[in-house]
């Protein structure tokens, strides 16, 4: 029979192993487990508590607290299918309280275990599921790469047990796509710490989408996994630990960065530059106003090269707030209309152009095809009606 084994270091917690599990890998903090458990008093033997008696098990987010602290020490030491009885010390467990009626105060508690399995932390943006997290090596420290900071990885991606790359990087926080990082690792960064190893599981939407990646063999709609190691970073000085001066500097240095993205041919890119642009804009001087508003005018210009036209009518809102006059921004929410088949609110657009620029003639030409497609789908409807009456009227004479 197994010894038992001293997991808090001072015998409150002590393991002993049932039934090996299967494999090398533990669940990390953040994974929810699922696991079947039974509480006995180790005074007496008595049961207190059993999943297996509900036939349903127990499932819980490792090392959020929520749970007591024998159990996130001892699942945390647990692999795959492994059964163990937990010996918890009172402080461990539910301390000179106890949990009235069941358990007394400090009382000493055996419980048997056996892990089902886990589900890696959610790091997904939509808590979708989309990104796992599975920590091999918790790194050190307390700090985390932010946005605009510099990283330095190595990383190893795999398809279906496949190593497609294995290579060193360096980049920018929101500038991995640049250097051929996808997007559910560069968001998975944002929650390492130095020196960390953890294990990623990103679906197609973070990863290479519809279309794959021919060129490392990846299919479209793969779920991919890399190994990622955040060997180093740099942290971008805090926004609220900068002068107007410095705010001022890096919202123009990340504007001339989206705009060079922006001649590239690189939307996304260039929308998460202006994005963060706009967070150093707040100190509402006509200089910031002027760099807003060239900022939502190259927005739109990418929403629209990307067809997301609701979003490009977002950004034209924010340019007319700024400047409820300017032509640019109603002649692109007019073409933004147009694209989404709103004809009206096209037309009222491009009118309100050549009512400030008479004789602009792009408004002009718009306004035309506007005009002629109401006047097509109003004939349209007048025979749709009109075959509908005679159909009516031969059915009544009927």
């Amino acid at each position: 029979m197994e010894e038992f084994i001293d997991l808090s270091g001072d015998g409150g917690v002590q393991k002993r192993v049932l039934q090996e599990g299967t494999g090398e890998e533990k669940p990390a903090k953040g994974c929810a487990v699922s696991l079947h458990y039974t509480g006995t008093l180790d005074a007496d033997g008595k049961k207190f508590d059993s999943s297996r008696d509900r036939n349903e098990p127990f499932q819980f987010t490792l090392g959020q607290g929520s749970v007591i602290k024998a159990f996130d020490m001892g699942v945390a030491s647990m692999k795959l299918g492994e059964k163990c009885i937990l010996k918890c010390a009172p402080e461990y467990a539910y301390g000179s309280s106890g949990s009235p009626p069941n358990i007394p105060p400090n009382a000493t508690l055996n419980f048997e275990l056996e892990i089902l399995g886990w589900k890696g932390e959610d790091l997904s943006p939509k808590s979708d599921g989309g990104i796992q997290r599975f920590i091999l090596n918790a790194g050190t420290g307390k700090k985390r790469p932010n946005p605009g900071g510099m990283v330095k990885l190595h990383l190893i991606g795999r398809y279906e047990g496949r190593v497609f790359e294995e290579r060193d990087v360096e980049f920018a926080i929101d500038e991995g796509k640049e250097v051929g990082v996808v997007t559910g690792v560069e968001i998975a960064l944002e929650k390492f710490h130095k020196e960390e190893t953890s294990r990623l599981i990103l679906k197609p939407q973070y990863a290479f989408g519809t279309e794959g990646n021919s060129e490392l063999g990846v299919p479209g709609n793969a779920t991919v996994e890399y190994t990622v190691t955040l060997k180093d970073f740099e942290c971008l000085e805090a926004r609220s630990m900068m002068s107007p001066e410095e705010t001022l500097a890096q919202g123009k240095l990340l504007r001339e960065k989206g705009t060079k993205y922006l001649k590239e041919n690189k939307h996304e890119l260039a929308l998460k530059m202006y994005e963060r642009a706009l967070t150093y804009l707040y100190n509402k001087t006509q200089e910031e106003e002027t760099i807003q508003l060239a900022i939502y005018l190259n927005k739109i210009l990418c929403h629209q090269k990307l067809n997301d036209h609701d979003e490009a009518k977002v950004a034209c809102m924010e340019a007319l707030k700024l400047d409820s006059k300017n032509v640019k921004a109603l002649y692109r929410r007019g073409m933004s209309n147009l694209s989404l088949g709103d004809l009206d609110r096209a037309l009222q657009d491009f009118s309100a152009v050549l009512e400030i620029e008479p004789e602009n003639k792009a408004a002009q030409n718009q306004a035309t095809i506007c005009k002629h497609k109401i006047k097509a789908y109003n004939d349209q409807q007048k025979k749709v009606f009109a075959n509908m009456f005679t159909k009516f009227a031969q059915s009544d004479s009927k």
